[in-house]
């Protein structure tokens, strides 16, 4: 990616060199009304070309710090889920915990909470009537 953008800019520059180097004729800017310059076409053309390129460097500090101030106010919200995070396993911990203590108290799937009676007796009442 490095060596398309290099490319370009050099194809750019280039091509703003050859531009300039054929068209040096004086030309009137008018920058206000009342208030104008003559300027070789080729100096007008690095004036014009350095604010761009200082419009566009500003613009990119600006972009960032911008992205830099997001990436602080969001390690700030990371910091507070993890937090929440670690608070929300606690209680788990103590809830998983609870149950079990919970589940020790509850008799076996196979038991009953009323006094069984053995197969064997069951069928000697039945034959006896």
């Amino acid at each position: 990616m490095r060596q398309i953008n290099f490319l370009l800019i050099f194809s750019f520059g280039l091509a703003t060199v050859m531009f300039t180097l054929e068209n040096t004729t004086a030309t009137t800017v008018h920058f206000l009304p009342g208030v104008s310059t003559t300027l070789p076409l080729a100096a007008l053309l690095l004036l014009v070309g350095g604010i761009g390129a200082t419009a566009a460097w500003i613009y990119a500090v600006w972009s960032g710090v911008v992205r830099k101030v997001e990436t602080l106010q969001s390690s700030g919200d990371v910091e507070a889920q993890q937090v929440r995070i670690s608070e929300l396993e606690n209680d788990l911990r103590r809830y998983r915990a609870t149950v079990d203590a919970q589940l020790g108290l509850l008799p076996a799937a196979g038991e009953s909470s009323a006094p069984s009676r053995e197969a064997g007796e069951d069928s000697l009442t039945l034959a006896a009537d």
